[in-house]
């Protein structure tokens, strides 16, 4: 299933005076007034943001193996900031998806159509108006990440990240053996990894997210990181 750091420091701001939060308030209620107003001023800085024009256009593309957890959050992402969410598995062609529920893993072949049709849709949905779009894509190859990477060479106002949900192979075996109702069966999650090239340092347009936690851990973790490149390009 294809549907796949350095870190990046935000840009931070300048903690606002004691006296200007704290003034009217009484002693007992300061440090959960601060609190208050930090959570209040992010939140709308980030709404700001969001209705403020951007130089760029952003394709965020959640990437990892078989039960990393992609469509969980990709759809958390996209809905906190309202950008369209592409579903990769839905791209793949009938031939790919009777081969995956069979057990037969895709080939380069069976996916450089696809993943150019996911290229192309993100890039369609951004030509609409959207200021970014959210694709699920496993792009488990460095290679299959350039086929997207190439959208920013079509036009340079795109910008593409992939957050990559990392996790150990048996994690994922068991959380693929629990699902129902899938076409990708937990036998399908080794020849996975057995492809499998992580990330490597010198992709800096990747996020690494440790997915073996919670998955509202792992939410917010992701969502924090996307806030976190937006802030720098914003800044």
């Amino acid at each position: 299933m294809l549907s796949y750091d350095s870190p990046i420091a935000a840009k931070g701001q300048d903690a606002p005076s004691p006296v200007s939060l704290t003034a009217s308030l009484p002693t007992t209620t300061v440090g959960s007034a601060k609190q208050s107003s930090a959570a209040q001023m992010a939140s709308d800085a980030h709404a700001m943001a969001r209705d403020q024009p951007s130089q760029h256009n952003h394709i965020w593309l959640v990437t990892g193996p078989a039960g990393c957890g992609k469509t969980t959050v990709a759809e958390h992402i996209a809905a906190a900031d309202g950008m369209p969410y592409i579903e990769g598995d839905s791209y793949h062609t009938a031939t790919n998806v009777e081969k995956m529920r069979t057990g037969v893993p895709l080939t380069d072949a069976d996916r450089w159509d696809w993943l150019t049709q996911l290229r192309d849709e993100s890039m369609r949905r951004l030509s609409e108006g959207a200021h970014g779009v959210v694709v699920t894509c496993s792009a488990l190859k460095r290679k299959y990440r350039d086929v997207i990477r190439v959208a920013a060479y079509y036009d340079s106002s795109i910008l593409i990240h992939f957050i990559y949900l990392d996790a150990p192979a048996e994690v994922l075996l068991q959380r693929v053996s629990a699902r129902q109702g899938h076409y990708m069966g937990a036998d399908m999650v080794q020849s996975q990894f057995d492809i499998l090239e992580r990330p490597s340092a010198d992709e800096k347009d990747v996020l690494s997210i440790d997915v073996s936690r919670s998955i509202e851990e792992v939410k917010r973790d992701a969502l924090a990181q996307v806030h976190e490149v937006m802030d720098v390009e914003s800044a």
